[in-house]
C-alpha cells in the first residue's frame, strides 16, 4: 500500500508542479520519499472532490485530505470541515476520521515555526520581529500571518511574500521537527503519514 495525500494548492501547470515538489521535499524529510504521492489538487473544493474521487479509483491505498483550516480549529478537522462556512463536507463512509488533515491555520503558520530559514531565504532586510511571536501557532488568525510577512519582508531584495513566488520554495526548506513541535496537527499528520508508511 501506498499513500497519496491530495493538497490544496495550486492554481496551474507550473504552481501545481512547485506545490507537488514542495510538499514532496517537506515531507519527504520524515517518511520515505517513495511511498507517497502528492497531488496538487487547487482549489480546497478540487482538492476535497480528488479526495473523494480517490477514496474510489485507490481503494488499496492510503488516501490524505489536506487542506487550510483558514481559521481556528476547536474540534476533528473533519467536524471542522462539516461546519465551516463554504464547506459543509460530509466524512465520505469509507474514510477514517485520519484521513483529513489540516494546515492550521494556513500553509504559511508552519513558516513561522522555523523563522530561521525565513531570515536565510530573505536575507538583507529581513525584519524578523515582524513576524507573529505566538510560539504556538495555530493560535496566530490567518491574517496575522499574511500581515507578518508581508512587514518582514516588504523591505528585501526578494520583495513582499508572495504563495507562488516564494511559498513553496519556503515550504520546501523548513524542518518539520520544528513545525510539529508548534503545531499539534502537523505533529498528528506527520504521525499518521509515518504511521502508515514505515507502519
Amino acid at each position: 500500500m501506498s499513500v497519496r495525500i491530495y493538497v490544496e494548492g495550486g492554481s496551474q501547470g507550473s504552481t501545481k508542479s512547485d506545490c507537488r515538489s514542495a510538499f514532496r521535499l517537506f515531507f519527504g524529510k520524515v517518511i520515505p520519499p517513495k511511498s507517497f504521492r502528492v497531488i496538487a489538487s487547487g482549489s480546497r473544493n478540487d482538492a476535497f472532490e480528488d479526495f473523494r474521487d480517490a477514496l474510489k479509483r485507490h481503494p488499496d491505498d492510503f488516501i490524505v485530505l489536506l487542506v487550510d483550516s483558514e481559521s481556528a480549529v476547536a474540534a476533528s478537522a473533519w467536524q471542522h470541515l462539516k461546519d465551516r462556512t463554504g464547506d459543509y463536507w460530509i466524512r465520505p463512509t469509507n474514510a477514517s476520521e485520519d484521513q483529513a488533515h489540516l494546515m492550521v491555520q494556513v500553509m504559511e503558520s508552519w513558516f513561522l515555526a522555523d523563522k530561521q530559514v525565513l531570515a536565510d531565504y530573505y536575507g538583507q532586510g529581513f525584519l524578523v520581529n515582524s513576524l507573529p511571536g505566538q510560539p504556538k501557532i495555530e493560535l496566530v488568525r490567518k491574517q496575522d500571518v499574511f500581515n507578518g510577512l508581508q512587514n518582514a519582508t516588504k523591505k528585501t531584495q526578494k520583495g513582499e511574500y508572495h504563495k507562488t513566488r516564494h511559498g513553496f520554495d519556503i515550504l520546501a526548506l523548513i524542518d518539520p521537527s520544528r513545525v510539529r513541535a508548534a503545531s499539534n496537527h502537523a505533529d498528528h499528520l506527520l504521525e499518521v503519514l509515518t504511521r502508515e508508511t514505515v507502519g
